[in-house]
């Protein structure tokens, strides 16, 4: 527990701690009804970060999550199995940061099934394959079939105005 305690509170790492302390409060005051969970929505497209599709209180909290559980672990591991030498030291400095670059993609695997649950947010724009270049699922992004003509599923107000 000691080991613990110091990991999370050291010195490169109280940064995500503190950083945790405050999602925590957040959803605290969330959980009473104090703050709303789309508290910070009004500017941000998370869609450039690929996190698109949920409320920036909910990535920005699973980001902090992960990165201080991957930052604390690996302290850990560092203060138990690292012998004391100048090299360790430069570690302890670097694990925050690596933990940040490893917990951003885990957040976005999390986010991208999440993103049914809040359907008021824009998801993403264009769809992966679309990105990389496959005719049918650009054609698809753009509101056709593969074989050109506009689908119905394109025009959502179509089916509203042919009555």
């Amino acid at each position: 527990m000691r080991i613990l305690l110091s990991a999370a509170t050291g010195m490169p790492t109280i940064l995500l701690t503190a950083a945790l302390v405050v999602v925590v409060c957040f959803w605290l005051l969330a959980a009473v009804g104090v703050a709303g969970v789309d508290s910070f929505d009004t500017d941000v497209d998370l869609r450039a970060w690929r996190m698109g599709g949920v409320p920036v209180t909910v990535a920005f909290s699973l980001l902090t999550v992960l990165a201080w559980s991957l930052s604390v672990g690996a302290a850990a591991l560092l203060v138990v199995f690292a012998p004391p030498a100048p090299v360790a030291g430069m570690l302890h400095l670097v694990v925050p940061v690596g933990a940040l670059f490893v917990a951003w993609p885990a957040t976005c695997l999390i986010v991208r099934p999440l993103h049914r649950l809040f359907p008021d947010e824009p998801g993403p724009s264009v769809p992966s394959e679309a990105r990389m270049g496959a005719p049918a699922a650009l054609q698809q992004a753009r509101g056709r079939d593969p074989y050109g003509s506009v689908s119905r599923d394109a025009v959502p107000h179509a089916r509203n105005c042919a009555a």
